[in-house]
């Protein structure tokens, strides 16, 4: 269980890492759709500001999505229902487990 835990606890560093870089990236992009004389619709040589934005947006999203998913998890192991599919009440496979160390339910309650 505490090697479940660890590998969490790492995925959850990092997703936190990624938000901090995506929040600064979208902050940049911010500060560039803010400048007036920038016209990046018309630019021929790459994406449009506001392309990047969704871009950056999207992946957020994804992120905080993980990142929660994460923390129910987390939340779980410390209630001692790790392992336990939400909705059936069986034990999830370890093979699932390792596959997918968040997973809440197991193959047939995940379908």
């Amino acid at each position: 269980m505490s090697a479940h835990r660890d590998t969490l606890r790492e995925r959850a560093e990092a997703l936190d890492a990624l938000l901090e870089r995506l929040e600064a990236d979208e902050a940049a992009v911010r500060a560039d759709r803010a400048d007036q004389t920038a016209d990046d619709e018309h630019d021929p040589e790459g994406s449009t500001l506001s392309g990047e934005w969704q871009r950056i947006e999207a992946l957020r999203r994804a992120a905080a999505a993980e990142r929660a998913e994460v923390d129910n998890v987390l939340a779980r192991v410390d209630a001692g229902t790790y392992g336990v599919c939400e909705v059936c009440g069986r034990d999830i496979p370890a093979g699932r487990i390792e596959a997918r160390p968040f997973a809440t339910r197991c193959i047939d309650c995940a379908d």
